[in-house]
């Protein structure tokens, strides 16, 4: 999974940069959180546009045809993605950080679980990876990497919530 590698790239190169400059960890990865979703959003438009990581067959009326994959109407997976990870989370990251009484580390947090929870929801409207298909015949691993990624989110948030 591209995503789930990269935040594991980001996290490794996060540490080893903090701990050369030596500013805390968690503040850099909260500045991460903020601005990542800039980034995630525009990635789920050029998915959408190269018509990569295309939904599943659908006859809502909203469906789209990618010509290089087959003729059949599929949920444009990538824009929901887009709007959830990319523009409704980089909102919410920043009024989380924005607000009185902030915490580091809560940014870091809320967008591992936030995240977390949008793309499990928005794996329901997408086909799994054809190279490894669905696990136990049930779960994508985009949604099983993402529900880690909750709870390793609910793991620090209380760890944040418990150093008071």
């Amino acid at each position: 999974m591209s995503f789930h590698g990269a935040l594991i790239g980001i996290v490794i190169g996060s540490y080893l940069f903090a701990a050369k400059k030596k500013v805390p960890l968690l503040f850099l990865l909260d500045i991460i959180a903020c601005v990542s979703p800039i980034g995630i959003f525009f990635g789920r438009i050029a998915n959408f546009i190269n018509g990569e990581l295309v939904g599943k067959i659908t006859n809502v009326y909203w469906g789209v045809i990618f010509p290089q994959v087959d003729s059949f109407s599929r949920h444009p997976s990538q824009l929901y993605e887009a709007f959830l990870e990319g523009v409704t989370l980089f909102i919410i990251m920043n009024l989380i950080i924005l607000k009185g009484n902030y915490k580091i580390g809560t940014c870091s947090s809320m967008f591992l679980i936030i995240y977390g929870f949008f793309r499990i929801f928005s794996e329901i409207f997408r086909e799994p990876d054809v190279q490894i298909g669905y696990v136990f015949n049930a779960l994508s691993m985009g949604t099983i990497l993402s529900a880690l990624m909750v709870f390793s989110g609910i793991i620090i948030y209380l760890k944040i919530k418990n150093d008071n």
